[in-house]
């Protein structure tokens, strides 16, 4: 690929070019993995240590209560780990009823599954690290105990979230120092999170599933109406999956398989394929109305039919079949916006970071507790901050992804990899709810289409679909287009978003074959984040 490296949109960012490199959404959490690479450590070091550090420095999108998901080249293959926790054993659709009317609620105990970060940290290191397991958790420590300084996003995200969730368990303790939201640049200290993570790097992870951890998550659950039981914590583990894929322009796209929504990128684009796409400008109406339009139909087979694997009625390869999305293409209109129905196959608040190391290793990871700050739950004397994703099942009891015990939810949190003829090429994510498979469709499509470099890629104004005919475009989009969409028939009135917005992109691009020869990195404007290399 030979990139246009000069970018024709407003922009803080210019593309970082170097032999190591972690990006991430907030500069802390980078420098936390750029002191792992510098230290002798690769590339699932960086990222542990990221991970862990951004879990206190950027909480309103994840903390120690996430799940997260990854996608790791070790030089030789391509590796998925799937460390999204389950339902707790007593989860069913008459919980719900009995409980909750028969509605699923938004935010406290009953919307926490078990969480899977730590254990994916472990996971990664047990099969790859090469620093010891404390080393990479210390930046985090530290950040806990010493404190850091709130940077400007994450202050106006956290701020926007006081009231919704001040009077859940544990949140105004932990959360709302002084009865606000910190300010800019202001000190945040989370010391009960410092013990929980001297605990889990002593046990490699298992104090936070069996030992004195599990125990205060459990305890604190039950004391609140909770279902989480010892067992749910104990028996879980992460697993190590194969990506699934789809072909585009010389390149390939891997996701991780359901319950991740990652396939939804990966039908938009075999939608795309049949058409000429690049006949038209990267910034034109026609591109932005095809990709719309591609996304729309890959979401109603999407929100149909996925759930976790082994639950869902078709299969994802099904859904990838190119006859039956060369059928779902012919449903564009070229001048018109549409709704699509789901269609039948035929039978047969989220932080994202990567890094990649002068060795090759590339890591693709993202990590979340859903909605900002997710449950709002926080258990007292551990700092652990819960996810939400338990709002993500559906309690209708003939849809795939229907509440059951020990089942994982759909989820909206996706890592992505591209590779050329089997060859690493990009470790990159977009965060941001169901913004993330669309953030891997815009940006890829503006790379591999029309040959912009990543930066400009990932600064080029967004839309986002929504449902039915809804699209919400970001407030850079020129005027002329905005009016050519709204003639299509696009309704392109503004939903309310405070959290996630257009999504926030991290992207790492292997320069060439040559590992000497090093990686191009770009980061998001869109969050306080920042690429960092050497």
């Amino acid at each position: 690929m030979t990139f246009n490296w000069t970018n024709p949109y407003p922009t803080v960012r210019t593309p970082v070019f170097a032999r190591n490199v972690v990006a991430t959404s907030q500069p802390l959490a980078a420098q936390a993995g750029l002191k792992m690479l510098a230290a002798g450590g690769n590339a699932i070091d960086a990222v542990i240590a990221a991970a862990s550090a951004i879990a206190l420095v950027e909480p309103v999108s994840n903390g120690l209560g996430s799940d997260s998901f990854a996608i790791i080249w070790d030089g030789k293959t391509l590796q998925g780990l799937n460390a999204s926790g389950w339902a707790p054993s007593a989860w069913d659709p008459a919980y719900f009823a009995r409980k909750h009317g028969g509605v699923f609620p938004v935010r406290g105990w009953d919307t926490v599954t078990v969480p899977g970060a730590v254990a994916g940290w472990a996971a990664m290191h047990e099969r790859y690290g090469t620093l010891p397991f404390a080393q990479c958790l210390a930046p985090a420590i530290e950040y806990a105990e010493r404190g850091y300084n709130v940077s400007t996003i994450v202050h106006n995200k956290w701020a926007a979230h006081v009231d919704v969730l001040k009077d859940q368990p544990g949140f105004a303790e932990h959360f709302l120092p002084h009865g606000r939201a910190p300010a800019i640049g202001e000190r945040f200290v989370h010391a009960s999170a410092a013990a929980t993570l001297k605990r889990i790097a002593a046990t490699l992870g298992r104090d936070f599933y069996e030992g004195e951890t599990a125990a205060m998550l459990v305890a604190h659950a039950k004391a609140n109406g909770g279902a989480l039981s010892a067992s749910d914590l104990s028996d879980y583990r992460p697993e190590w999956v194969d990506t699934i894929g789809m072909d585009y322009k010389g390149y390939r796209l891997h996701e991780i398989p359901p319950n991740g929504q990652g396939i939804a990128a990966l039908m938009a684009l075999g939608i795309l394929k049949n058409f000429d796409i690049s006949s038209f400008g990267p910034d034109s109406a026609q591109s932005r109305h095809l990709q719309i339009e591609a996304m729309k139909c890959a979401f109603a087979d999407v929100y149909a039919h996925v759930a976790e694997e082994r639950h869902m009625r078709v299969s994802p390869a099904q859904l990838l079949d190119p006859a039956y999305l060369a059928e779902r293409a012919k449903l564009i209109r070229h001048d018109r916006a549409s709704e699509f129905n789901h269609g039948m196959p035929p039978r047969g608040g989220t932080i994202y970071l990567t890094a990649a190391d002068a060795n090759g290793m590339m890591v693709s990871y993202i990590q979340s507790n859903y909605m900002g700050f997710g449950s709002g739950v926080v258990v007292p004397g551990t700092g652990v901050s819960l996810q939400n994703r338990g709002h993500c099942f559906s309690l209708d009891p003939a849809h795939p992804n229907v509440v059951a015990p020990r089942k994982r939810p759909f989820q909206t949190i996706i890592p992505a990899f591209l590779t050329r003829d089997g060859k690493p090429q990009m470790s990159f994510g977009v965060m941001g709810g169901n913004m993330q498979p669309q953030g891997h469709m815009q940006t890829l499509v503006r790379m591999l289409e029309y040959g912009q470099n990543p930066q400009a890629a990932c600064d080029a104004p967004r839309f986002k679909v929504n449902r039915g005919l809804e699209v919400d475009l970001e407030y850079t989009m020129p005027a002329d287009i905005k009016a050519a969409l709204g003639a299509m028939g696009h309704n392109l009135a503004h939903v309310d978003d405070p959290y996630h917005d257009f999504g926030s992109g991290q992207f790492i691009w292997r320069l060439s074959d040559a590992i000497d020869d090093g990686y191009v990195a770009a980061s998001d404007s869109r969050r306080d984040g920042y690429a960092a290399g050497y």
